[in-house]
């Protein structure tokens, strides 16, 4: 196995022309195009990311041939994700570099991919261009983790690539850390908007699920978390309302966000592992939760757990 001696390099290689096929991972790295053989993303948290290959590695990930929605790096066994993917893993927390410095990314097509759970490149591999990170955010994927998700985007011919602004900006930051600031910031949101407070106080911090309260001080004092049911941002884009946010305990809330828990349209509660419903939402006559919200909850996760029942 060739090691990855060859320092990042962002742009096309000489003598590479896009739709150019390469026989093996090997042939990809004597031709500059990527650093890290057997490896889907070639980057480094503190030069950047310059590459990527595409093997059906990631059920996540979605080709649409000039935007691509693809997976960041994780632990697998047999193509599986089997753990929270993370920002400080090399390859994401570079293309998270990448998007700041406004660097092109290389973009390469495994061909021919066979295989169940274990998937293989059999037809080489293709020169696909140049992309850019146009996104990135956090995302439930289809197993129930949370993946590092990117939105690449071809780029045209002479156009310049956009650095994604980091807010808020702080005097001394590297670009590296305004952009993880960025995403602080955009999860706080969750945490400190006005519907939040409002939607744990009408429930005095307790779960709507399985009514814990969680007493955390002497006077009184209780620790809840807020759930959207349509998930904030990106690809999802709920509104931050009272009709779309839970008062749950911690573990209901993650169980809510994997997909484990699902409301049905009697407001019941179904534990999707067990089979079961295991609970009745509770509601408020103020609280007007939106079954446009559960419903769309609910989709989020048909597949997946249609085929895990298969």
């Amino acid at each position: 196995m060739v090691n990855s001696s060859k320092p990042v390099s962002f742009g096309e290689p000489e003598g590479v022309t896009e739709g150019d096929w390469f026989s093996s991972h090997a042939a990809l790295y004597e031709h500059g195009l990527h650093r890290r053989p057997g490896r889907g993303i070639s980057g480094s948290a503190e030069k950047g990311t310059d590459s990527i290959v595409l093997s059906g590695g990631y059920v996540d990930d979605v080709d649409e041939g000039d935007v691509i929605l693809y997976t960041g790096e994780g632990k697998q066994e047999d193509n599986e994700l089997v753990e929270d993917q993370s920002w400080d893993s090399p390859g994401n927390a570079g293309l998270v570099l990448t998007a700041a410095l406004g660097k092109p990314v290389r973009v390469i097509e495994g061909l021919e991919i066979r295989g169940g759970r274990r998937k293989r490149v059999t037809g080489g591999y293709k020169y696909r261009g140049l992309y850019r990170v146009a996104d990135f955010w956090t995302d439930i994927g289809r197993a129930g983790l949370r993946i590092c998700r990117f939105e690449l985007r071809k780029i045209t011919s002479g156009e310049q690539i956009p650095r994604i602004p980091a807010s808020p900006k702080v005097e001394g930051d590297t670009d590296l850390e305004a952009q993880a600031r960025r995403y602080i910031t955009r999860q706080a949101l969750s945490r400190d908007s006005a519907v939040v407070r409002q939607v744990k106080d009408m429930y005095e911090g307790m779960c709507q699920i399985c009514s814990t309260q969680i007493v955390v001080s002497p006077s009184g004092k209780t620790y809840s978390e807020a759930a959207h049911i349509q998930a904030l941002g990106k690809p999802h884009e709920g509104p931050d309302e009272l009709g779309n946010v839970l008062c749950l305990c911690p573990t209901c809330h993650v169980r809510f966000d994997r997909g484990v828990l699902q409301i049905q349209d009697d407001w019941s509660v179904l534990d999707t592992i067990q089979g079961e419903v295991v609970a009745v939402l509770r509601r408020d006559e103020g609280h007007a939760i939106r079954l446009t919200y559960v419903r769309q909850h609910r989709s989020r996760w048909s597949d997946r757990l249609s085929t895990e029942r298969a």
